[in-house]
């Protein structure tokens, strides 16, 4: 079951590769989180001492919590084996390498995980690019949806 996605980092980003990861949450951001009271538009990934976190992510409180509410706006650790987190570093280091999700999602186990994207920033002239491709398709579409009838 998807929760949110993040319409503009394939608009602003040049995604070289995605990683799937867990992260920690309370019990009451799941809560939220399945009713998709959450923003992932603003936020990144950033490494702290050995470990990955998603900065920036904002899950509203959850509407019954009350005092055991969570914070909206901390920093939440991401979960991968060292293996993966020694690549995306290397990778990171690399000039312009940025990290940022792409999506949040419920596996079939019922976890919530982050679709994380390894991308470079676009320039003005790749997002008119982008645009233009997309545009030209969709007219493309809309001819033979015409020519079909």
């Amino acid at each position: 079951m998807d929760i949110v996605f993040n319409k503009k980092a394939r608009f602003n980003y040049e995604i070289l590769e995605d990683i799937e990861a867990g992260i920690v949450l309370t019990g009451t951001e799941v809560k939220s989180l399945r009713q998709k009271k959450v923003a992932i538009v603003d936020s990144y990934a950033i490494f702290r001492r050995h470990e990955l976190y998603l900065v920036n992510l904002r899950v509203d409180p959850y509407s019954h919590g009350h005092q055991f509410n969570h914070e909206p706006g901390r920093s939440r650790k991401l979960l991968l084996h060292k293996k993966q987190l020694e690549q995306l570093r290397i990778k990171v280091t690399q000039k312009g390498c940025v990290l940022f999700p792409l999506k949040m999602y419920i596996n079939e186990k019922g976890k919530v995980k982050v679709l994380i994207g390894v991308g470079k920033g676009k320039k003005n002239f790749d997002k008119r690019e982008t645009i233009k491709t997309r545009d030209t398709k969709r007219e493309m579409e809309r001819d033979m949806k015409s020519y079909k009838k």
